[in-house]
């Protein structure tokens, strides 16, 4: 197949099934952490999934082998383009849909309890937080410009079915927050795994899995996934995560 690529894009190789990425580099590009909780869910292979805010399209692109449907919303329309470009490139059409839409507005776009799991890897960084980049895809992508935890953890409990299961990965540092705010949408958190960049350093991420309906209490909190060897290289874990995915 002929690619056709657009000024300031470039071809990424997902090693995952023979697919391939078209990714901005004036947008957001995707990182470990798509990866990271892309590796992390358990789906059934029936599930019906929604991505909330897909970028380019990369967690379905990788979760596609795992499930039987998925939605993907994207807000930025130059990202849902690229998301449409990259289902369309891999042949997934007719397993990935992407909506152009602002899942805030979850009531518009979806109908009640419609999907049997979510998964989102979201702007993490409150607006008053932290240094904003100068390319607002990218600005977007890592601040609560568009979308802040509470909009998402909403979200994810409007369109779940009862006993559906939500995915995010997000900032270790906010994890009081997020607690409360699953909680608030009956949303219990089951599986907990801590990211650290490496042993001696404390987490700085954390992935996640909680269940609608589900009582409190039996958290499974699994080791933790150390990103870096002492040398910077990549543990055994993360390539092993990579050759999965």
């Amino acid at each position: 197949m002929k690619i056709s690529l657009n000024e300031g894009e470039r071809l990424d190789d997902l090693m995952r099934s023979g697919r391939v990425i078209i990714q901005n580099q004036n947008e957001f590009c995707f990182s470990m952490d798509a990866v990271l909780i892309a590796y992390f869910p358990h789906f059934k292979k029936n599930a019906r999934v929604i991505d909330l805010g897909t970028g380019t399209g990369v967690i379905p692109l990788l979760i596609a082998d795992d499930v039987k449907e998925i939605c993907a919303v994207e807000l930025n329309s130059r990202m849902a383009d690229l998301a449409r470009r990259n289902v369309e490139l891999n042949g997934l059409s007719e397993k990935i849909s992407i909506v152009e839409g602002d899942f805030r507005k979850y009531r518009e776009l979806f109908k009640a309890e419609s999907f049997d799991a979510a998964i989102a890897n979201p702007p993490y960084t409150p607006i008053k937080n932290g240094k904003v980049n100068k390319l607002s895809g990218i600005a977007q992508a890592r601040h609560e410009f568009t979308a802040t935890l509470e909009d998402v953890v909403t979200a994810a409990r409007y369109v779940l079915k009862f006993h559906g299961a939500f995915y995010m990965i997000h900032l270790a540092s906010r994890l009081c927050e997020i607690v409360d705010s699953l909680h608030r949408h009956q949303m219990e958190m089951k599986r907990l795994r801590m990211i650290q960049p490496k042993v001696e350093r404390d987490a700085n991420l954390i992935m996640l899995e909680a269940i609608v309906g589900a009582n409190i209490g039996n958290l499974k909190i699994m080791p933790p996934l150390i990103v870096h060897n002492d040398d910077g290289s990549y543990t055994d874990e993360i390539y092993k995560i990579y050759n999965k995915t």
